[in-house]
């Protein structure tokens, strides 16, 4: 059953991109090619950095103006406020575990940018000891210079 569901997780983009002509136009871009890995081998390291409280190890991977949107719906403008805050939130969690189930490297060919595409699960203990489980969609994109320049993340409550 889990790898119906990540057969079905992963075809879905593919699926809706041969489907461009159903009366949407995609405000970003509907036309995806499979891009070099080693940029899902960044945003991996990146989620064990966030995993291992070492979040300064990466940090030239991240463009100046990085923006990001996280699951609660703030965002976040500029490296060093993007630092500030993840480690704060970083800092409020114990015993602070990821797993993931899926990851894929896209360039979009009509932009020309490379984009990460991350599922995945956390579980964490709250400041107050009680335990919080999430899942996790996220989207990085590459600027030319390949920094990280836009990180959208989307959650919901529980595991896969």
């Amino acid at each position: 059953m889990k790898k119906l569901f990540i057969f079905f997780l992963l075809a879905t983009p593919f699926v809706a991109m041969s489907q461009a002509h159903s009366g949407y136009t995609a405000s970003y871009s509907s036309s995806f090619t499979i891009a070099d890995p080693s940029y899902s081998e960044k945003i991996l390291s990146l989620w064990k950095d966030f995993e291992n409280n070492t979040l300064d190890n990466h940090l030239d991977m991240f463009a100046d103006t990085v923006t990001m949107m996280l699951g609660n719906g703030a965002m976040i403008k500029g490296k060093a406020e993007n630092l500030k805050s993840a480690k704060e939130y970083r800092n409020s969690m114990k015993n602070y575990k990821a797993t993931l189930d899926a990851w894929m490297s896209v360039k979009s060919t009509d932009r020309n940018e490379n984009v990460v595409c991350v599922w995945g699960n956390e579980t964490h203990m709250d400041k107050d000891g009680k335990p919080v489980k999430s899942r996790l969609q996220e989207v990085w994109k590459f600027n030319k210079d390949g920094k990280i320049d836009l990180m959208l993340q989307y959650t919901a409550p529980g595991n896969m």
